[in-house]
């Protein structure tokens, strides 16, 4: 197999970072959100085991560690005990960012969220916090990407409370220029419904051609649940690496696939993001001769005009890691659906 480890000065077109992340700035939601919520709204802690960011005053907590790594080797990686002013600013002030993606010869990257990454439930279930925290942190990353000189790409935060306001919120991204929206849940705010109530928030989606992403450790309870354990154990390593491998994504993946949403909204894309691509052909397999037994009894043949794996490869993205090896052998048999990511 080719090496994938090359000089990146030998490249003549623009390297697109599909899957990088912003760390989130300490005072961002202290002086963003109404002053009346601050006392829930996250903030850092201070504590001998380095900064913790803390959720809905103090329900969730989770240590600024692997987020925070960049610039360092894997010796140098902690799962707890960094400090802001000990990582690099490019993490979250945007020149120091182009700096960066200078250094490392890339032209642009799409952002995503760290401490938040689960989701707007991250946040809080109630409805006004959750509400103010992601306008707040929406619009410190629209200013971010503004300064980017068109090479810092983010991607809108999405509420869980109701299909209104996962709309609102998708149309005030698409006025400040954002290019994409991160959605951790169905616009309704459940893992398992995907039925028409949603549509607005599809058709929002369809008609502005705006990709909605999907990233690992979201559209399901374990995401947030992950800022419980401890990041320094070995079931750490385990639990990961399964998700890397698909092991989130490819039941969302299916949902999608099978949900009648790509029939409703044939224009509307997914993008499955630092989900791996190694899993595509297999599942798309296993869904297909699915389809071909069960499509008779199970109501499929109406609903469904085209084969799951047709539908994934018309409807859906994936972003595998640059380090990947067995992304990058599968990559080359479906450059369509793949994308690159620096994660």
């Amino acid at each position: 197999m080719q090496d994938i480890f090359h000089d990146v000065a030998s490249i003549d077109y623009p390297i697109l970072d599909a899957d990088a992340h912003v760390n989130e700035p300490p005072d961002l939601w202290q002086t963003r959100v109404p002053q009346r919520l601050r006392a829930r709204a996250p903030k850092v802690l201070r504590t001998e085991q380095g900064d913790v960011w803390s959720f809905d005053d103090g329900k969730r907590l989770r240590p600024l560690g692997l987020t925070a790594t960049a610039g360092l080797s894997y010796l140098q990686f902690r799962a707890e005990g960094y400090r802001y002013e000990d990582i690099r600013p490019g993490s979250f002030d945007p020149k120091a960012r182009l700096d960066d993606l200078d250094a490392d010869g890339i032209w642009a990257q799409v952002l995503y969220p760290s401490v938040t990454l689960a989701g707007a439930r991250t946040y809080a279930d109630d409805r006004e916090l959750q509400l103010a925290c992601v306008r707040a942190y929406n619009e410190w990353l629209a200013d971010f990407g503004a300064a980017g000189e068109g090479r810092l790409i983010g991607q809108t935060i999405i509420p869980t409370t109701g299909v209104a306001d996962a709309v609102a919120e998708l149309r005030w991204g698409l006025d400040h220029g954002m290019k994409g929206a991160l959605i951790a849940a169905y616009p309704n705010g459940t893992y398992d419904d995907a039925g028409p109530a949603n549509d607005p928030f599809w058709d929002l989606a369809q008609e502005s051609a705006t990709p909605l992403g999907v990233h690992i450790g979201s559209f399901n309870e374990l995401g947030l649940a992950a800022g419980k354990m401890s990041m320094s154990t070995v079931g750490f390593m385990a639990g990961a690496g399964a998700s890397k491998a698909g092991s989130q994504t490819i039941p969302v993946a299916a949902q999608l696939v099978f949900s009648g949403i790509p029939q409703r909204f044939p224009r509307l894309r997914f993008v499955l993001v630092e989900a791996n691509i190694g899993w595509i052909p297999t599942v798309l397999e296993q869904l297909d001769d699915m389809f071909l037994r069960y499509r008779w009894f199970s109501g499929a043949v109406e609903l469904m005009k085209e084969t799951p794996s047709r539908i994934f490869h018309r409807t859906t993205s994936s972003c595998t890691p640059a380090t990947t090896r067995t992304g990058t052998a599968t990559g080359r048999r479906a450059r369509s659906t793949c994308a690159r990511a620096t994660t």
